[in-house]
């Protein structure tokens, strides 16, 4: 099983290196710090694993797993990551990911998780999962933080539509769903809209739910 490393801290790949050594079923077959690189290196290497940090120069590991599943839809993504935050696990899990590892799993979880994925089943670190439980216990509990207005503003982003739409759609002024979006982030501890439109489908209120408004 071939893996491709996207990490922009080479002390990570000595260590995966390392970890691989003893294991004859897995070879590191490429690193790549960037995005583009790991675009570059997938085709090259065509791996059967990737394995991506979150935090790269500049961008998103899971922007880096978005685009490269636009081009291969099949293939298999693994976060390694130093991260447990909140918004990020949900994030990874909501855009599908293989595996979620934490990068002080010891290196027995590592190959588990590895072995696990090159089957076709999922592995997510535990403590990775025990924030998304916590997630799903106090969304509901958020989700009573909004007025009925900031519910139909969160509906119809999670149906995709841009601040324009949502004016339109609900008779009030752009600079009004702003207001409305600013307040919807603040009372659900998110970060932007597409976290925001995460959550309303993960608690009900996508496409399907849009009864009113």
């Amino acid at each position: 099983m071939k893996l491709l490393l996207v990490d922009d801290h080479p002390l990570v790949a000595q260590g995966l290196s390392a970890v691989l050594q003893h294991e004859p079923e897995f070879e590191l077959a490429g690193f790549a710090t960037t995005g583009k690189e790991a675009l570059a290196h997938y085709e090259i290497v065509k791996p059967d694993i990737l394995l991506v940090d979150l935090r790269l120069p500049g961008e998103s590991g899971l922007d880096v797993i978005r685009t490269l599943r636009k081009k291969y839809p099949d293939a298999k993504c693994v976060v390694l990551t130093s991260s447990s935050a909140a918004h990020e696990v949900k994030e990874a899990i909501g855009l599908g990911v293989d595996g979620y590892v934490l990068k002080d799993a010891l290196p027995e979880e590592l190959l588990e998780a590895l072995k696990r994925i090159a089957v076709g089943r999922k592995y997510y670190d535990a403590k990775a999962m025990e924030v998304f439980v916590e997630i799903g216990v106090s969304g509901a509990a958020l989700l009573k933080e909004l007025t009925e207005r900031e519910i139909e503003v969160l509906k119809e982003l999670a149906a995709g539509r841009s601040n324009k739409q949502i004016a339109g759609k609900l008779w009030i002024a752009d600079s009004t769903v702003k207001k409305h979006i600013s307040a919807i982030l603040a009372k659900l501890n998110l970060t932007d809209r597409t976290q925001a439109a995460l959550f309303a489908v993960e608690h009900g209120l996508g496409a399907n739910a849009n009864g009113h408004g």
